[in-house]
């Protein structure tokens, strides 16, 4: 049975760093894109950061360029993302998602609909 799980989420000021993780289970990465979304109350959710296998190409939303990170573990099945100066409007429940690569991972990073499973969320809360 497939299964993401978030961790890593919490309250933290602003300029502060935190590192989300997501446990796959059920399948590999190997073959896999991986995704992490975000939804702030009142608003629709939207890609933060995408990751594709087996070539690793990443995209980032120009809203957190030079400032997330994310990452794939093969070997542990995780895929992290290493969020730092964070800002308040970063404020959101952040999901990991899977999906059959179908398109460039940065256009699947914009299509929700390209995206099968997702994890229950981890809330991101940046504030003073």
């Amino acid at each position: 049975q497939l299964q993401l799980v978030e961790s890593g989420g919490g309250l933290v000021q602003p300029g502060g760093s935190l590192r989300l993780s997501c446990a796959a289970s059920g399948f590999t990465l190997d073959y896999h894109a991986i995704g992490w979304f975000r939804q702030a109350p009142g608003k629709e959710r939207e890609g933060v950061s995408c990751i594709d296998s087996p070539d690793g190409n990443t995209h980032y939303s120009d809203s957190v360029k030079g400032r997330f990170t994310i990452s794939k573990d093969n070997a542990k099945n995780t895929v992290s993302l290493q969020m730092n100066s964070l800002k308040p409007e970063d404020t959101a429940v952040y999901y990991c998602a899977v999906g059959e690569r179908i398109s460039t991972i940065q256009a699947m990073c914009a299509l929700l609909w390209a995206w099968t499973d997702w994890g229950q969320g981890t809330q991101v809360t940046v504030s003073s």
